[in-house]
């Protein structure tokens, strides 16, 4: 599995993982956040490995439909854009010639919560 996936995923986990059930939570955790083998997962809860497997690739796509119709992921994401945007413009001198630029950025953060 790539780095970049499991980055993905670990972050649509943290925006959405209260609509999660228990069990897709814990398999979700011990899997992505504790790095345990789907065998290891189905061991420790008494289950198959196909049920660890089927129920992790189910709430991997239910974390990417949320994603999809909620867009928080990408809102953190743009905001992250837009504040770094403001902090190298807070550093640059003078700071006056930028006030138009940091007001258009102020009003593209507002435009994306």
């Amino acid at each position: 599995m790539s780095l970049v996936k499991t980055t993905r995923i670990n972050f649509l986990f943290d925006f959405y993982q209260s609509l999660l059930t228990e069990k897709q939570r814990i398999y979700m955790k011990l899997y992505y956040l504790e790095d345990l083998s789907l065998g290891e997962i189905a061991e420790e809860h008494d289950v198959s490995r196909q049920a660890v497997y089927d129920n992790v690739r189910r709430t991997e796509a239910m974390l990417e439909d949320y994603e999809q119709k909620l867009h928080l992921f990408a809102k953190f994401q743009r905001r992250l854009e837009v504040t770094a945007k403001m902090e190298k413009l807070l550093q640059q001198e003078p700071k006056i010639k930028h006030v138009e630029e940091m007001k258009h950025l102020v009003n593209v953060l507002k435009d994306h919560d």
